[in-house]
């Protein structure tokens, strides 16, 4: 019996394999070759495709399809290939149209034959769809373990400076003084909100494409439950058509780690003006700054600003899927093979940003005589005393009102609210001589360190409520690490 296509070609070593071609009397234009090779990106698939490989040669072996012996082979050759792939002694070539084609390659060269009746019942279509998935909830694991370590890095700071009073701002202009502590656990806030999104997109995308085929299923006595449960998906997919057209889970990864990356760079332009001249609430350690090439005396946030930066990629990679994926008919169209790209640079960001930013955040000091200093600049206890006079009766409005009178007067006066007199009070507004009987007096709560302690409802920035945040914070992270641990 004469070699088939594919075991000329493999033997002949110098034309391209192809799983297709039967239909057709030449072969591609080069054009067309490079235009359509993607296996010099989607190789890293390749332990994911082999791990699929080894349960659907248990569910050909369950159908009859493959025999004791023959699984006995093929799963011995995929183990092979596989430390092959890991040790770097078998590589995809130029000749190798995708990650598929290399692979199957390498299994005819330790098989010969056997090795073709693996094809049997599966496409790449539905081969990538698993792969991509498969590929997608691993690596998210090690992108929440790395989320973990910023948060853990944040609470750390928030711990030991859940008194520090420091300026809170609005518009970027001082508005009342907050714990520094409260301010940092703001955004471990925002990035436990991110974990939470990836853990739940994960229910979503354990739905193994696994015996979808290119589109209909197959007519071979398949089960894609089991392989569905070998591979730790919760389910197969319930529609074949769906199971190969479907990039909603690699939309919704990219709109999650986009989020996660605004909020990377919201903490990032903080920290850039945390650590500027004007503020000079922080001194970054030299290991997470930079210097000047021609300025001796610069020490630059470069790594803040290059999470600030990225997030611009991240955003863009999610515009790419969801262009893509814009007006694509069922089921699979070759526009997807664009859809892998754009997944692994936004895990390669993630994986890149997160460490460098976790270790700038844990090594940087605080300037603590700082923040306090600045923390009631700009008349930033106004709403504490606006607030007190709400205590005596007066209607807000009218506090308000008297307390932006004697903001005005003591900027025409040069003056501040700690250099208050009661005889200055008396002359802007009679609701502050009111506000002397019983209780704290008007000028008893321009203090920062009241003004704070008396934010104690639930959310606020009392220092004692900064710490209730850090004891739920802690058990909320170790159940993400947790998570991404397996365990």
């Amino acid at each position: 019996m004469g070699k088939s296509r594919e075991e000329e070609t493999v033997a002949e070593g110098g034309k391209p394999m192809r799983l297709w071609g039967g239909r057709f009397e030449g072969g591609p234009a080069d054009a067309l070759t490079r235009l359509s090779v993607s296996v010099q990106f989607d190789w890293r698939l390749a332990p994911y495709d082999l791990l699929a490989s080894r349960a659907h040669a248990r569910v050909l072996h369950r159908a009859g399809l493959l025999s004791d012996d023959e699984l006995t082979r093929m799963l011995g050759a995929l183990e092979d290939l596989e430390e092959a792939c890991r040790s770097g002694s078998f590589r995809p070539t130029v000749a190798d149209e995708d990650v598929h084609t290399a692979l199957e390659r390498g299994l005819l060269e330790r098989l010969g034959s056997l090795g073709g009746k693996l094809r049997a019942g599966r496409s790449r279509n539905d081969q990538v769809a698993t792969d991509l998935r498969l590929y997608l909830r691993d690596h998210v694991r090690h992108i929440v373990s790395r989320l973990v370590e910023l948060e853990t890095a944040l609470m750390s700071q928030a711990e030991e400076h859940a008194a520090t009073a420091a300026p809170g701002m609005t518009h970027l202009q001082h508005a009342q003084p907050v714990s520094f502590g409260h301010q940092l656990l703001a955004h471990v806030h925002a990035i436990a909100r991110d974990v939470d999104r990836l853990r739940d997109w994960d229910r979503r995308a354990a739905v193994s494409p696994l015996g979808a085929g290119a589109l209909a299923g197959s007519s071979l006595p398949l089960d894609p439950q089991a392989v569905a449960e070998e591979l730790g998906f919760t389910s197969a997919a319930p529609n074949s058509m769906d199971a190969v057209a479907d990039r909603d889970f690699a939309a919704e990864f990219l709109f999650c780690a986009a989020m996660a990356g605004v909020h990377l760079s919201r903490l990032g332009e903080e920290i850039v003006l945390w650590a500027s001249q004007e503020f000079h609430w922080i001194e970054m350690d030299d290991a997470y700054s930079t210097g000047s090439s021609i300025m001796p005396q610069k020490k630059n946030p470069d790594v803040a600003e290059l999470a600030r930066g990225k997030s611009g990629r991240l955003i863009g990679n999610l515009m790419t899927m969801l262009t893509i994926l814009k007006g694509l008919p069922l089921t699979y169209n070759r526009d997807l093979q664009e859809d892998k790209e754009p997944i692994f640079d936004t895990v390669d960001t993630l994986l890149l940003v997160l460490p460098a930013m976790s270790g700038l955040v844990a090594t940087m000091r605080v300037n603590t005589a700082r923040l306090e200093t600045s923390a009631p600049d700009g008349f930033a206890l106004a709403t504490d005393l606006a607030e007190l006079l709400v205590r005596k009766g007066v209607p807000f409005r009218d506090a308000h009102e008297a307390v932006g009178h004697l903001v005005v007067w003591c900027q025409v006066n040069d003056t501040t609210f700690e250099k208050l007199t009661e005889e200055d009070l008396a002359k802007i507004s009679p609701h502050f001589t009111a506000a002397t009987g019983e209780g704290p007096g008007a000028l008893d709560v321009l203090n920062v360190q009241g003004a704070l302690a008396s934010r104690k409802a639930f959310g606020g920035t009392a220092p004692d409520r900064v710490r209730d945040q850090l004891a739920a914070l802690r058990e909320i992270v170790d159940g993400q690490a947790a998570w991404a641990s397996g365990s």
